[in-house]
């Protein structure tokens, strides 16, 4: 089966991202926790062999857990074909040379079990016996619950895992595969539906002198910190400005000479200015992005409100699901996050973002106001 791509563009419309920035995402070097039906979707690099790509952050190592729904032994590995309940996947486990070379320790062990039998701890035995639980854990039947990690590669038009770390898990009373589905869509949810994303200044930095993504970085931490510390409901840019002042005048400036000829030698550093203020916004949009602050009102007088500080916006959520709640179509299991949403841009304000509004019902749900009924539903307590 041909694997198809996840994203919706056409291969005209899709760029791949740089393979210089790949290391960059977190995701590049972790085993990524992927629906098998995803895998299956992933568009592979156009650059290199063995990378794919879901919602343009680049993949090439997954962690899947499944039941085997069949099975196929050569002499040097094992053929699982891995059911996740999304799609079936196969996965070439590789034997352990040991096991080759020497048999099955489970019967070449059994012959030497009646020595310790006096209750004699006997080194060579317990090896043998660990080898033999090893051994049991690796081989698996149709039916057994099979995790597996690996890189991902593509074969004669199929996708497959090549395991690097395999095992059979023993879940008699599905406690494993629970857990497992509730942490992956979470992973989602905070991961990989996030799109692979970075600033324009990472890579066409125009501000001079160090790594631009770190001042960003650093610029955001010392925004963050001044909302904490100083406890601020609201705030206009001229506020902080000053605060990022020192990142910039620490970046070393062009000479005289090496100024443009229309700057001249008595009109100051002119890039510092600029460089202040592409930080500072980039600061505060990173702020909104997170839903940390928000502006009620688009206007030429730019005033952030700080998100869990807006007592007016915590009340106008409060007031919505109360009112809501009381209704029959929502008494039961209460209203989901985006209802809630749509009542509060219409009611409060229209650029209240999901991030900020997730923020206010985590804090009312913290005060003991409102409580989470199911995934993404709230209720009035």
């Amino acid at each position: 089966m041909q694997p198809e791509a996840k994203e919706p563009e056409g291969d005209s419309v899709w760029e791949e991202p740089p393979s210089v920035l790949w290391g960059l995402d977190p995701m590049f070097n972790a085993f990524n926790r992927l629906y098998v039906k995803d895998i299956l979707q992933m568009r592979e690099s156009c650059l290199v062999s063995g990378i794919y790509f879901y919602n343009s952050h680049p993949i090439f190592k997954v962690d899947v857990l499944g039941t085997v729904v069949y099975k196929r032994e050569r002499e040097d590995f094992f053929c699982y074909g891995v059911d996740d309940g999304t799609g079936v996947i196969n996965s070439l486990c590789w034997k352990d040379e040991q096991w080759r070379d020497q048999g099955d320790p489970a019967t070449s062990g059994a012959r030497s079990f009646g020595s310790s039998a006096r209750g004699d701890f006997n080194p060579a035995n317990e090896l043998k016996k660990l080898r033999q639980a090893q051994h049991s854990s690796s081989h698996l039947e149709i039916g057994e619950l099979l995790r597996v990690r690996g890189p991902v590669k593509t074969s004669r038009q199929q996708r497959e895992i090549m395991a690097s770390t395999y095992y059979k898990v023993s879940d008699p009373v599905m406690a494993v595969q629970i857990s497992w589905m509730m942490e992956v869509p979470q992973l989602y949810r905070q991961c990989y539906d996030k799109p692979f994303q970075l600033d324009s200044s990472a890579q066409n930095p125009n501000i001079q002198g160090g790594s631009a993504s770190y001042l960003l970085g650093r610029a955001t931490h010392i925004l963050k910190d001044f909302l904490k510390e100083k406890e601020v409901t609201r705030f206009r840019p001229s506020d902080v400005q000053d605060l990022l002042q020192r990142l910039v005048s620490r970046q070393p400036q062009k000479t005289a000479s090496e100024q443009e000829p229309e700057a001249g030698p008595s009109s100051g550093p002119p890039t510092s200015f600029k460089q202040l203020g592409e930080l500072l916004q980039k600061s505060l949009q990173i702020l909104q992005d997170e839903g940390l602050v928000f502006r009620k009102v688009k206007s030429q007088d730019e005033v952030y409100h700080v998100t869990e500080r807006d007592k007016d916006l915590l009340m106008a959520v409060r007031d919505i699901l109360l009112e809501d709640c009381r209704r029959e179509k929502y008494a039961e299991k209460g209203c989901h996050i985006l209802h809630v949403l749509s009542s509060v841009r219409q009611r409060y304000s229209r650029n209240v973002s999901k991030a900020a509004l997730e923020l206010v019902l985590k804090a009312l749900e913290c005060n003991s106001d409102i409580i989470s009924t199911s995934d993404s539903h709230y209720t009035i307590h």
